[in-house]
């Protein structure tokens, strides 16, 4: 994602099958409840690749994958940083 420093910034977009959602919950033991941006509350599982680069908190804005298999479960794919979020939300991605 390229940063120019100023302005408006590149940011991932969700693929066919990932959706927005927010963090609302700690589990502990990787798992976060999110509440997605279809309306389904999930159980979503941070993978080992993101849990000692990216701590995630209650409030952020993640996409998750959901899994095919059952349907209130997921993936975190990725994390916004405050700032991205608030960008999201001023171009109406999300509420």
């Amino acid at each position: 994602m390229s940063d120019d420093g100023e302005g408006r910034r590149d940011l991932r977009m969700p693929d066919e099958d990932e959706v927005f959602a927010e963090v609302t919950n700690m589990l502990g033991a990787n798992r976060v409840t999110v509440r997605c941006a279809d309306g389904t509350e999930r159980t979503a599982r941070i993978p080992g690749r993101m849990q000692k680069r990216i701590w995630i908190r209650e409030g952020d804005i993640v996409l998750v994958e959901p899994w095919d298999w059952q349907d209130e479960k997921a993936d975190i794919a990725w994390r916004y940083e405050k700032s991205e979020a608030d960008q999201l939300r001023e171009e109406g991605h999300i509420q």
